[in-house]
């Protein structure tokens, strides 16, 4: 089963900068004889020219009005919604739709006897995505396993691998890490019989910066690492959009001895990921954003060949179980290798089915490429944004001001950019809705919003561009 994943090529995730950007969208409105690069015309030209555009025919795109809160006088219902919310569900891709009517058929017809017959028997279903999961993450086989959900796999990865002791006791994590993950590992130092106000140290940024600087992270660890057990940052910080430098800090975390997890939810199927060659001990993730299986959909989790056959104490089940004495039901236990040995329940094929859907999708592009497109989708609203809503640009559209809270080094960023507004966002959010726009709000003042490489293209952007000049305007008029 062992198949070894590609090494990355380079050490930076990706080579674009907006200087790149602006020199292609200078050529491109040379090409199109379009001068202004804030014309709507041109993000026609852009989407056009688009190699990858046809990976949006795979999805399920919705209409405007078929979001709630609309108001069909400020937009056409029949027109594409603004979708730019993949940070948090991502798109149904139409073969998840497809294959979930055939395994549905399947047991309309066969009912038990589906657990080990068919293209996809639902006893193995798990099995038959982790080549292709572990491709998105840069593992091998036998270092994922598809299970669970994510705050699941957190409790399951930490009681395995947090063993504090008297000296080395503390869990480090970035502040305002995703709360889900902040009350599993209050609850894991709890189970462990230590105190979250000792044991628990959430890593500030410096005073009046809004995202935590690598050298920070990396000092902290070469001065305290002798007292952290386990390192466990986000890969894309969910509130800023920041992208940590996985492979330095889990090196850093390495020479102190500490342990090193990684939770990656925004940052699956969303950046190329390298975990074996970076050497990373154990991550999990949830496959719903960029992975787009639907809410809730299954979770997964890598375990580094190197712990392949430690035995440590887990939270156990069935699915622990080697699969060739599985069903002997003897009652001692044969620890199944690598990660396959951290599952605990049999896969939910209903929740495998869309895993499979959204596999097929990737299998028909390459995530270097659509990573590529994805810097320059966001380079071009980051474009945008400064020209109508940065503070001292001579377009400001209105009164109201956005500063970038997401790094501007693409390196240090995913799909996602983190707007952070000069005025509460509750009025300008309810506008755009009314103006079917699907984005995400964070109070008191930040909107994240996320050109997913997928799905979205650039007329998308323009055209949440100009709804949020209406937005504003609306705001400014009422108040």
């Amino acid at each position: 089963m062992s198949e070894e994943p590609p090494q990355p090529e380079t050490e930076a995730t990706c080579v674009c900068t907006q200087d790149k950007v602006l020199e292609f969208l200078n050529k491109m409105s040379a090409e199109s004889g379009i001068a202004d690069l804030t014309d709507p015309g041109l993000a026609e030209f852009l989407s056009e020219s688009d190699a990858l555009k046809v990976i949006r025919d795979k999805f399920h795109y919705p209409k405007a009005g078929s979001f709630p809160d609309v108001d069909a006088s400020l937009v056409d219902p029949e027109s594409d919604g603004i979708y730019l919310c993949g940070n948090s569900l991502g798109l149904m891709p139409k073969a998840t739709e497809r294959i979930m009517t055939e395994q549905l058929d399947k047991w309309s017809k066969l009912g038990v006897f589906g657990h080990l017959s068919g293209d996809i028997p639902w006893a193995h279903a798990d099995e038959l995505a982790v080549t292709e999961v572990g491709h998105l993450v840069g593992a091998k086989p036998e270092e994922i396993a598809v299970c669970n959900g994510l705050t699941i796999n957190i409790h399951v990865l930490l009681s395995a691998f947090y063993k504090p002791t008297e000296t080395r006791h503390k869990i480090l994590l970035e502040s305002k890490a995703f709360p889900s993950d902040h009350y599993a590992i209050e609850s894991q130092i709890r189970l462990k019989g230590r105190n979250v106000e000792e044991s628990m140290v959430c890593l500030e940024p410096r005073e009046s910066e809004e995202t935590l600087r690598t050298e920070d992270i990396i000092d902290y660890i070469e001065k305290h690492g002798d007292e952290i057990a386990v390192v466990f940052f986000s890969g894309i910080q969910y509130y800023t959009g920041q992208l940590f430098d996985i492979k330095n800090i889990t090196e850093a975390g390495h020479r102190k001895g500490c342990l090193v997890g990684w939770d990656l939810a925004h940052a699956y199927c969303n950046v190329p990921l390298h975990l074996h060659w970076w050497d990373v001990d154990f991550a999990c993730w949830c496959s719903y954003k960029y992975g787009c299986t639907g809410a809730g959909g299954i979770a997964g989790l890598f375990v580094h060949e190197r712990f392949k056959n430690d035995k440590r104490d887990r939270m156990l089940g069935w699915w622990s179980h080697k699969m060739s004495s599985r069903f002997v039901m003897n009652n001692e236990l044969d620890l199944d290798e690598g990660a396959a040995g951290y599952r605990i329940s049999n896969p939910p094929i209903h929740l495998i089915v869309p895993l499979l859907g959204s596999l097929e999708v990737y299998r028909s592009v390459r995530l270097d490429d659509l990573r590529s497109r994805s810097c320059y989708l966001t380079g071009y609203l980051e474009y945008l944004v400064n020209t109508f809503f940065g503070v001292g640009s001579d377009k400001l559209a209105t009164k109201i001001t956005i500063s970038i809270i997401t790094p501007s080094d693409f390196h240090q960023r995913g799909c996602q950019l983190s707007l952070k507004f000069s005025v509460p966002i509750d009025l300008i959010y309810k506008e755009l809705v009314k103006r079917g726009v699907a984005v995400d709000k964070r109070y008191p003042n930040v909107i994240r919003v996320a050109p997913v490489h997928l799905y979205n293209n650039y007329v998308d952007i323009r055209r949440f561009i100009q709804a949020l000049i209406d937005s504003c305007l609306a705001v400014e008029n009422n108040v």
